[in-house]
């Protein structure tokens, strides 16, 4: 197993945590080219103290066919967690994909597979955006485990009207009665992008929101791109602010879609403007 290694920016970036008192890290979906291993030393080199996982990623330059979900075994999710503690990193999350519940009559096994893997793992919850239908059993799952749910938003899309996790009314609505470690990871550039305010957005939403992909994005497009923090029209400050107002103890990460080759400057970048706020 490969040791941490340290990018040069490391010598320059303190530890992370926003005077607001919550986690700030990286979401490891902006080094998705690499694998996990390479996502959390990029994620320490950029100053960042937690990460958050996707559940499709390979693992390591060493196991590149292996693949970071559920069915990791326990040899490599031991490795995992001794590269994550070498590094001075922590995992906090990782949002799955719906997989698990094509097969209504697998969902339950399935659903439970994952809650058990985040707890092998030492994760604060998991993320996704399960079908209505299933939240029931996401919520089963979050008793049964004392481990959060954060239902994910993406951008509002014309050609998919039946689409309504852009909406934060309909996604209040989701969460009404439910259990308080269910609620939101709410991705500010999809608000941004669906024609929202963000600001306004995390107001609404209040103390249902449990953790933030923090994003600027350019225009209120679908297919607008990443910015730098300060650079679009997120209000990334008047957000930060306003966790900060609530009182929030989740965990914030910086998460770019866009692949260049400047990405972890971009990532640096953004750390460093959480810092500054």
């Amino acid at each position: 197993m490969r040791a941490c290694v340290w990018g040069s920016a490391i010598a320059l970036a303190a530890s992370v945590v926003c005077a607001g008192g919550f986690d700030v890290g990286v979401a490891a979906y902006s080094f998705r080219n690499v694998t996990a291993f390479e996502a959390i030393e990029k994620t320490k080199a950029c100053g960042g103290d937690v990460i958050e996982f996707f559940l499709w990623q390979k693992l390591s330059p060493e196991h590149p066919e292996v693949i970071l979900n559920s069915d990791l075994s326990d040899e490599h999710l031991a490795a995992l967690r001794a590269k994550l503690q070498a590094c001075g990193v922590k995992a906090v999350s990782a949002y799955f994909n719906n997989a698990a519940f094509q097969d209504k009559q697998k969902a339950e096994a399935n659903v439970r597979q994952l809650f058990a893997f985040a707890q092998k793992l030492g994760l604060r919850g998991l993320t996704g955006e399960p079908p209505v239908d299933q939240l029931d059993l996401v919520e089963k799952m979050v008793k049964e485990t004392g481990l959060q749910f954060c239902f994910h938003n993406h951008p509002k899309n014309e050609a998919k009207p039946e689409y309504k996790n852009w909406d934060p009314v309909y996604l209040a609505g989701l969460m009404a009665n439910r259990d308080p470690r269910m609620g939101f990871s709410l991705d500010t550039g999809h608000v941004s992008r669906s024609g929202l305010d963000a600001v306004e957005t995390v107001r609404l939403l209040g103390g249902r929101v449990l953790s933030v992909h923090l994003k600027d994005v350019k225009e209120p497009k679908r297919e607008s791109i990443d910015v730098r923090y300060g650079q679009g029209i997120g209000n990334i400050a008047g957000v930060l602010a306003e966790l900060k107002k609530q009182g929030f103890k989740g965990h914030a990460v910086v998460e770019y879609e866009n692949i260049t080759d400047h990405v972890q400057d971009d990532v640096s970048f953004c750390l460093e403007f959480i810092r500054s706020h």
